[in-house]
C-alpha cells in the first residue's frame, strides 16, 4: 500500500490563502456524508504518496469531517463525535519519485489503513504522556497496518451501505477506539472512520461543493 505521507496540492503560502486548493487539484471526485448528515462539516487534509517522477501536483487521498473536529490535545474524557471520509484515487503500479522500482496500486488496503491510522491519531488515550505516546501510535498503527492487509480475515465484517443512493459493500471492524469500514466507489476508493457515530447509519455521495465543508 502506497499511502507515505506528504503534503499535496498548492504551495503552502497558496494553501492558507485557499484551503480548498488542494481539493480542487484532485483528478477524482470527493466523497463526503450523504445528506442524512446534518451537523457540521469540515476540511481535513490531502496528501500524496511517493508519486511517480512526473508530478502533477495532484494528491493521492485526502479527508473531509462531519460533527466534532479532531482535539488539539489529549482529553481527560473524549466526548467528541464525528466521522470522517477518506477519498483515496484509484492509481495504477507506477514508478517511484527516484526511478528505481515501482509503487503498488492504491486499493481497498490503501483506504483501510489511511482510515485506521486517522482514527489512531484522533482518539489517542490522554493519559500518555508524549513520550509514550509515539511508542503506543507506532504499535497500533503496526496493527492497523496488518489489519488492512488482511481485509477478508475474521477482524473484518461486511456492512451494505449506500454510495450515491445505491448499496455497495464495505468491509467494517470495530475497535475501542472507534470503527473502520473500506470499500469502493465510482472512481475512487473510500474509507471512513468514526466515533460515538453509528457506521450503519451512514451512506456516502459525490461532493458537488466543496464550499460546504469550508467554515471560513
Amino acid at each position: 500500500m502506497d499511502v507515505t505521507h506528504r503534503t499535496a496540492g498548492a504551495p503552502a503560502a497558496r494553501r492558507a490563502a485557499d484551503p480548498l486548493a488542494g481539493y480542487h487539484a484532485a483528478d477524482f471526485p470527493w466523497y463526503g456524508l450523504d445528506e442524512g448528515w446534518t451537523g457540521r462539516r469540515w476540511l481535513g487534509q490531502v496528501g500524496t504518496g511517493q508519486r511517480a517522477a512526473a508530478d502533477t501536483g495532484a494528491p493521492d487521498y485526502g479527508t473531509l469531517g462531519h460533527g466534532d473536529e479532531p482535539a488539539r490535545g489529549p482529553e481527560a474524557r473524549d466526548t467528541r463525535r464525528f466521522a470522517v471520509v477518506v477519498t483515496v484515487a484509484r492509481r495504477d503500479v507506477r514508478r517511484s519519485a527516484d526511478n528505481t522500482g515501482t509503487l503498488e496500486a492504491t486499493s481497498a488496503s490503501s483506504a483501510a489503513w489511511l482510515a485506521g491510522a486517522g482514527l489512531l491519531a484522533a482518539t489517542w488515550p490522554g493519559n500518555l504522556d508524549r513520550a509514550l505516546r509515539q511508542n503506543w501510535l507506532d504499535q497500533q498503527s503496526a496493527l492497523a497496518w496488518d489489519l488492512a492487509d488482511d481485509l477478508e480475515g475474521p477482524a473484518w465484517s461486511s456492512l451494505t451501505l449506500p454510495v450515491n443512493g445505491l448499496p455497495q459493500p464495505f468491509r467494517y471492524r470495530e475497535s475501542e477506539h472507534g470503527w473502520v469500514l473500506a470499500g469502493e466507489a465510482p472512481g475512487v476508493l473510500i474509507g471512513a472512520y468514526g466515533r460515538s457515530v453509528s457506521a450503519y447509519g451512514v451512506g456516502f455521495t459525490a461532493v458537488t461543493d466543496l464550499a460546504a465543508y469550508d467554515g471560513r
